[in-house]
């Protein structure tokens, strides 16, 4: 019963974000304006180089070429659509196998394993540090690390291993990146190439139903580069 709830909640989710996705900026003048408002006349409150990825929220109500997006923490606004180029247009690694303890995404010679297993609070209550909000005590951070994929509830599940083979380069995704990211849910995993920029995407959605949370992983010319992170909503 419970799986199926999460399934459920999980589901609600993304089709509320049927449109939120990740998305690279794209532009020739090597970054992009971030204007405060849909308006190529609004106050600039920002920039933004090419190559950063942002997360992309719907289109301005009033002007639907402009887009509402994240960057980070202290980053938000709007930019044109003409300077995005989004994460699921690349092409696409199809899945071999998903489900609840593993993810396979394979095409020619590129091959992408996710690992996954149950987590054992028992053993691992030792890493959690908790805050104080308003008078109550929440485990917020697990190794020193913001929690992802909770609602104030016990991780059920979490990421054992990501390694990525391209040709005879095999990368492996540090476990200091993955280890505070909970609750997986590999059916909602993705997997992008762009060749031009010789760049693997991997995407995810991840959710115990209220702590909804997306992933971006980035391996660029055989190396690992960087993770983003995001709230969805």
């Amino acid at each position: 019963m419970k799986t199926n709830k999460v399934f459920l909640l999980t589901a609600v989710l993304s089709a509320h974000l049927s449109f939120a996705q990740f998305a690279k900026i794209v532009d020739k003048d090597g970054y992009v304006n971030l204007r405060e408002t849909g308006d190529a006349k609004s106050k600039i409150i920002g920039k933004i180089n090419s190559d950063e990825i942002v997360y992309v929220f719907e289109p301005d109500q009033a002007n639907q070429n402009w887009l509402n997006v994240d960057y980070n923490e202290k980053t938000g606004g709007y930019i044109h659509s003409s300077r995005v180029k989004y994460i699921e247009s690349y092409e696409v690694i199809p899945p071999m196998v998903r489900d609840e303890n593993k993810a396979v995404f394979k095409s020619g010679n590129i091959k992408v394993d996710i690992l996954t297993r149950k987590f054992n609070y028992k053993e691992n209550k030792k890493f959690f540090s908790t805050s104080d909000y308003n008078g109550q005590k929440i485990e917020d951070q697990y190794k020193g690390q913001l929690i992802w994929g909770t609602d104030g509830t016990i991780p059920q599940t979490q990421y054992q291993s990501i390694t990525v083979q391209i040709g005879d380069q095999k990368i492996k995704i540090p476990n200091k990146e993955i280890e505070n990211l909970f609750n997986v849910n590999n059916e909602m995993t993705n997997c992008y190439f762009d060749r031009k920029n010789d760049t693997l995407y991997i995407t995810m959605l991840n959710s115990d139903g209220a702590g909804g949370y997306v992933a971006l992983f980035r391996i660029v010319k055989g190396e690992y580069k960087d993770r983003v992170l995001k709230m969805p909503f």
